[in-house]
């Protein structure tokens, strides 16, 4: 028989009818009969039903049940009962004992009606009151074991690179600035520049998932100005075919294993299909993609280098038609729009071999082959106008010998708001951080 301190989750009840159990949660309901008591009780797994006979003046557990609230943090030991006209599975606990753990106020700040903001303020309690909110943290667990899994196979070392950075990183745009014992410091808009030190460190295959900051005020559905990243850096790569090889490898083996965790839960909450894409992706140039939206309206003018919001779901429709896969690469970005450090083909410095990779017609990764050589690397540094004197310790990595490598960086909340479908990436995040929210 199973010590009655010992908890029990309530999935796992069913497996210990007519024996004593401590299950712990938050009382999700209560009704309060003139014979009967009755008050469902939820933990992480499900919800169960707590059943009591009054037993008049002088019952402790009438006198507790009476002075609940709803979500109300309770431990209760009892008897698993089988009762078939529940309609929780079946069982019921019938108490012995009620433990008030953590009385919750009434009435709760929120509830069903309560708008999207309001229950960013709340955000705790709205977690904890919407199964499919908690499930969003359950996939986005499996969804990192899976990537992780992936990486570590594919010979990555993982990495823990610094958020604090003595000067603006990338373009110096979109950065936080910040004091630092009396001088300015910047929070890393990318590890993009650490993950190259360390191929140049000698370790072949590197990644990170780790937080990333942009000073980006934008208010859209789709951005945050701290966010989760997955990021990779290959090396010694024969081109940057190699890095999206290894990103939809990675995605696939990352899908699959969501699907098999959590394709039911997920359709049944969120009403979406976990489908597990076959590999290669499609993969359209940038002109391509240009030329297939502009028949269909897009840009008249021919005035855009770079794909809008509009644009990627054009062209991500249009590979779905055409191939019914929800993946796509755009490759072969102008030279314009990408950093100084992506490597151009040679007789065509207006391009860059460097892509995007959409999903549903959202942007979800960017990735490149880096330039790897000093020389070239100063030349297109200036031709973006930047000094080399803030680059010193980024460019110091390519004086010595740097071989040839590439990677990609990839927005979790991103994925994770494509996969169930999600309307807004704050869905997606647990505490969200936007310019005009940092709290709680």
């Amino acid at each position: 028989m199973i010590h009655p301190t010992i908890r029990v989750p309530v999935s796992g009840l069913r497996g210990h009818l007519g024996r004593t159990v401590t299950i712990c949660g938050w009382v999700r309901t209560l009704r309060l009969q003139g014979r009967m008591q009755f008050a469902v009780i939820r933990d992480h797994t499900g919800m169960v039903q707590v059943t009591h006979r009054r037993g008049g003046p002088g019952d402790p557990l009438e006198a507790v049940l009476e002075s609940l609230t709803a979500e109300s943090a309770v431990r209760v030991t009892g008897t698993v009962t089988g009762n078939p006209i529940v309609k929780l599975g079946g069982l019921e606990v019938v108490p012995e004992s009620i433990e008030v753990l953590g009385r919750a106020e009434t009435p709760l700040p929120i509830d069903e009606r309560t708008g999207p903001e309001q229950r960013l303020d709340w955000r705790f309690l709205d977690v904890r009151l919407r199964p499919e909110a908690r499930l969003a943290y359950a996939v986005q667990t499996t969804l990192e074991q899976g990537m992780r899994e992936y990486a570590y196979a594919a010979g990555c070392v993982e990495m823990h690179t610094p958020k604090l950075m003595g000067t603006a990183s990338e373009s110096g745009a979109e950065v936080f600035r910040l004091g630092y014992f009396g001088r300015s410091a910047y929070l890393a808009q990318s590890p993009q520049f650490y993950k190259q030190m360390a191929i140049a460190a000698g370790i072949d295959r590197v990644f990170e998932i780790g937080p990333v900051f942009r000073a980006e005020p934008s208010f859209t559905s789709r951005h945050a100005t701290e966010f989760t990243g997955v990021d990779v850096e290959l090396g010694w790569i024969g081109g940057v075919a190699e890095v999206m090889a290894f990103e939809e490898g990675m995605l696939a083996h990352a899908l699959a294993k969501v699907a098999a965790a959590h394709a039911g839960a997920i359709e049944e909450h969120f009403g979406v299909e976990v489908t597990v894409p076959e590999t290669p992706f499609p993969r359209v140039t940038m002109a391509e993609a240009r030329e297939v939206l502009r028949r269909g309206g897009w840009d008249p003018a021919g005035a855009k280098a770079d794909l809008d919001p509009e644009g990627e779901r054009g062209i991500a429709a249009h590979v779905r038609a055409e191939t019914g896969h929800e993946f796509v690469f755009v490759t072969d970005y102008p030279a314009s729009v990408r950093p100084f450090y992506h490597m151009r083909p040679e007789g065509r410095p207006d391009l860059t071999f460097s892509f995007d990779l959409l999903w549903k017609g959202l942007e979800i990764t960017t990735g490149a082959q880096r330039e790897h050589r000093y020389d070239v690397l100063v030349r297109q540094a200036a031709e973006k106008g930047m000094g080399t004197e803030p680059l010193r310790d980024y460019l110091n990595c390519f004086r010595y010998g740097c071989p040839p490598h590439g990677g990609l960086g990839m927005g979790l909340g991103r994925v994770l708001m494509v996969l169930l479908g999600l309307d807004s990436i704050r869905e997606a995040t647990f505490l969200f951080r936007g310019p005009n929210r940092l709290s709680p």
